[in-house]
């Protein structure tokens, strides 16, 4: 096995290549479902039927807007998390999807990209809903980690031999710094999974926003005390925001 890494619309992309199949590490922006494709037809030389499976870690644009496209065109399984319910339910559900989508596009133009559609159905048809500890199927040397805090559905994913771990957003690297995501849902459940993660004791920690890096004890203790201690999420700082301008 061996992991590749593209650099997608917004976020790094990750495959798990094997012989005889592939596994995406996470479902990806809408805009790189070509990219994938084209990774594995022309650069890999093999055919798509090869991708059997697409983890999504979690619901936001950059992490699941690919999923559902690429399972109906070429037949992967799709696997998440066993957190009941949709992440985008609801009225106020809705608001936060349209939120995520447009700050979406803002990372991207700060990144210097062509503006393009973020937009997907925020409801995977998952295959397979696995629980903490769980083994992916058709790649048993892969564990599903519960790793919320960021969402309260977050998923990392651990390969056992080489003590490899695919974190997703719960961290991120800015300017060689390793910081806590935004939004922060959960303050408590994530700090559990920074610490959950830290106990695998992992030779390779590997971020959606950041790349392939290496975390210190010092720097999980940097990620626990500069993570919020109340929910810190949209709406939360867009009324912050508000109430600064009303009562300057």
């Amino acid at each position: 096995m061996k992991i590749h890494q593209l650099s997608g619309y917004i976020q790094n992309i990750y495959l798990a290549v094997y012989a005889d199949k592939i596994m995406l590490l996470d479902g990806c922006s809408k805009t790189d479902l070509g990219l994938i494709e084209h990774y594995i037809v022309a650069q890999l030389q093999r055919p798509i039927t090869d991708l059997k499976v697409v983890v999504v870690t979690h619901m936001h644009p950059d992490h699941a807007g690919a999923a559902n496209s690429l399972k109906k065109r070429f037949g992967c399984k799709l696997v998440t998390g066993s957190a009941k319910g949709h992440w985008y339910s609801g009225w106020d559900g809705w608001i936060m999807f349209v939120t995520d989508v447009v700050l979406g596009q803002w990372v991207a133009a700060r990144l210097g990209k062509t503006k393009r559609s973020l937009w997907f159905w925020p409801r995977p048809n998952s295959d397979y809903k696995l629980n903490d500890g769980e083994l992916i199927p058709d790649f048993e040397d892969w564990q599903v980690i519960d790793t919320q805090g960021h969402t309260d559905r977050d998923i990392s994913l651990f390969h056992i031999p080489t003590k490899t771990v695919y974190v997703a957003d719960l961290a991120v690297k800015v300017k060689d710094k390793i910081i806590p995501p935004f939004p922060i849902f959960y303050p408590n459940r994530y700090a559990s999974s920074l610490a959950k993660v830290e106990a695998l004791k992992p030779k390779r920690v590997i971020l959606a926003h950041g790349g392939d890096v290496q975390i210190s004890h010092e720097e999980y203790l940097y990620l626990v005390s500069k993570a919020p201690k109340k929910p810190t999420t949209h709406w939360r700082v867009t009324k912050a925001k508000l109430k600064k301008l009303l009562f300057w």
